[in-house]
């Protein structure tokens, strides 16, 4: 027998409730669970003394209560209505995820209703994927998603007829990277947005719109992109380097930091003394990853305290991302990491600012992602490889070897080293 609840699972003071579908199927002892946002928003504050039964008597309380109840009740009843209609087969997270939707945006009933109330095009189906997805989408990708629509939107211009879902095939993969390399665009970025197109279409044909046999087997291989990152040597040079500005001095003691604590610039930026925990003598930071969302434990390296002690236990003086990459490529050039060194950098180009390849001097390539991989790479065989996927976030070892530019022939020399 299924059961719906709603919960409360946010660090914002106010939010949507969750709900949760769980049932059991006969020989699995463990239950099947499968969440999705409703749209019963609420504080947090009430929803706790909501859930503690509180007899309320303002009558703002009382109707907000009868308006939870009220909407909660219908929602349940709404899946699991749909529950006992569905064979458990059918029944997944998309399945979930597409009957909630569906209750709070019902389809409109016709004599001549059909899957043509689905945009066909594919840049208006992005704007419905968006609506449809819009409860679980974080703020990062619906920014990268409108950036691929826009791009679509001037192909479609330059090709002059419609981008259609069902004529996304081989063909249409070859004119897409046609026209972004003309565009200046490289090969990560044509790939990466090729992936994007991929989910959209993917996501029609899910709820019931034709696509191509194709689309599953179209790809496009990622170039090989130099794995940039500071060596314990470089590090040292830097820690030891005497800067007279003090803008360039707080931006090498944030760089440092990041090199020793493996996360981004949208986290270590933001650290602060009270997010710091002694337990047993050892000093950890504790803060929530704003991509991930994800509730972090990480010990401090001595390199950081030391930091910390120079600063009478504060972090740097906190500044912006982007004065933060212009500052750390100063004091790496100032320290002479000149070595030239192939990568790619965002430069001025005919069709705009555009990632070029090259050869550079190392610091021209320092930016602030290279903090989270010189962690990684620096304490990869020295730390348990599972132990540096938690610091650093990565849902899979094979992300993470990829990640740190590790080959087959890398790990058999390693392993060889065992034997």
């Amino acid at each position: 027998m299924a059961s719906v609840s709603f919960s409360y699972r946010s660090k914002k003071t106010t939010t949507f409730l969750e709900v949760r579908l769980s049932y059991r199927i006969a020989g699995n002892p463990n239950p099947i669970n499968y969440y999705t946002r409703s749209e019963i928003k609420v504080s947090k504050e009430f929803w706790n003394e909501y859930r503690k039964n509180t007899k309320f008597k303002d009558v703002d309380k009382i109707d907000r209560k009868k308006e939870i109840d009220d909407d909660s009740h219908d929602l349940r009843k709404h899946i699991l209505n749909e529950f006992d209609k569905t064979n458990l087969n059918q029944i997944n997270k998309d399945w979930f995820k597409k009957i909630v939707y569906e209750y709070y945006n019902p389809p409109e009933e016709s004599e001549d209703e059909s899957e043509d109330e689905l945009p066909t095009n594919l840049i208006e189906y992005i704007d419905f994927y968006l609506e449809y997805r819009k409860h679980e989408i974080k703020p990062s990708s619906i920014k990268k998603y409108n950036v691929i629509k826009h791009k679509l939107k001037r192909m479609q211009e330059s090709r002059k007829k419609p981008i259609l879902i069902a004529e996304i095939d081989e063909s249409f993969k070859n004119e897409f990277i046609k026209y972004q390399k003309s565009n200046g665009y490289a090969q990560n970025t044509i790939q990466r947005e090729l992936v994007f197109v991929k989910t959209f279409c993917k996501h029609a044909r899910y709820l019931g719109l034709e696509t191509s046999p194709q689309l599953d087997g179209l790809r496009l291989d990622k170039a090989k992109a130099e794995k940039i990152y500071l060596t314990i040597e470089e590090l040292e040079i830097i820690e030891k380097q005497i800067f007279e500005n003090d803008y360039l001095d707080n931006a090498r003691d944030w760089l440092i930091i990041s090199c020793y604590t493996g996360q981004r610039v949208s986290d270590f930026l933001r650290f602060t003394s009270e997010m710091i925990r002694i337990e047993d003598g050892k000093s950890f930071l504790e803060f929530t990853q704003r991509k991930t969302g994800k509730v972090m434990t990480v010990p401090l390296h001595p390199k950081v305290l030391q930091i910390l002690k120079k600063r009478n236990g504060a972090f740097p003086r906190r500044i912006s991302d982007q004065r933060y990459n212009e500052y750390i490529k100063e004091v790496c050039k100032l320290v002479g990491l000149d070595q030239p060194t192939q990568g790619g950098k965002q430069e001025v180009t005919k069709h705009g600012i555009r990632k070029v390849s090259g050869i550079y001097p190392k610091w021209q390539l320092v930016t602030s992602h290279i903090g989270r991989r010189s962690f990684a790479t620096n304490f990869y065989g020295k730390i348990p490889t599972t132990y540096l996927i938690y610091i650093t976030g990565h849902s899979s070892e094979a992300m993470f070897l990829n990640y740190i530019g590790k080959s087959n022939k890398d790990l058999a020399i390693e392993i060889s080293n065992y034997f």
